[in-house]
């Protein structure tokens, strides 16, 4: 009876794993890139872009933990006291954020603080675009054969992180092309669109037994 159940999630499992590692992988790569070109352009969207893909780096390192120790005949749909703990933590820093883009684009409004083009930022939420949109679909599907409310809370972040990519995306092209430099304030502005209904889903997740 066990041999018949665990072998159809033995295939899946070992694909979630390997999801979960090239997310992690990507989402440190992209917050360093993005976060140092941010810094050094004074773009108030890139650099909030990369700090959310810090916020996700961590929590799809805890759900990579999560499918590392997930045996083959555990129930779907459990969810861990550290899954939870996880979402509370990823919850508040987004809060965190939302505080950080608020003051700075404040900031920068009031006294016109102009931030400078950068390709770098450019190249990087250009990349960012195919990637996010690969693992999100790939990981829904996962989560969806796993049972795992863990693997799907995690894959939603892939998808806000699209749509804050081509938000960042046409701040930092508008600024580019035209000299529009409240573009990337009024960007950084609309990424809290996102990260406030990423903030409340994840303490929600805590929230769930």
């Amino acid at each position: 009876m066990t041999g018949e159940v665990t072998t159809p999630l033995r295939r899946p499992l070992g694909q979630a794993r390997l999801a979960q590692v090239l997310t992690v992988g990507w989402m440190l790569v992209e917050g360093v890139i993005a976060v140092a070109a941010g810094l050094v352009a004074h773009s108030v969207a890139l650099t909030a872009f990369g700090f959310d893909s810090f916020i996700e780096l961590f929590s799809a390192a805890v759900v990579l933990r999560r499918v590392l120790e997930r045996s083959e005949s555990e129930e779907r749909g459990s969810r861990t006291p550290s899954e939870r703990t996880a979402s509370r933590l990823v919850g508040w820093a987004l809060y965190l954020l939302i505080a950080y883009i608020v003051i700075s684009a404040t900031a920068g409004i009031l006294f016109q603080l102009r931030p400078e083009a950068s390709p770098v930022g450019i190249g990087i939420t250009l990349a960012s675009i195919p990637v996010m949109a690969f693992l999100w679909r790939w990981r829904l599907n996962l989560a969806d054969r796993l049972g795992s409310p863990a693997l799907r809370g995690d894959a939603a972040c892939s998808v806000v992180c699209l749509y804050m990519a081509m938000a960042t995306l046409l701040g930092l092209g508008l600024n580019a092309l035209f000299g529009w430099w409240w573009a990337d304030l009024v960007a950084g502005l609309a990424l809290i669109w996102w990260i406030r209904g990423e903030a409340n889903e994840a303490l929600e997740a805590a929230a769930t037994p």
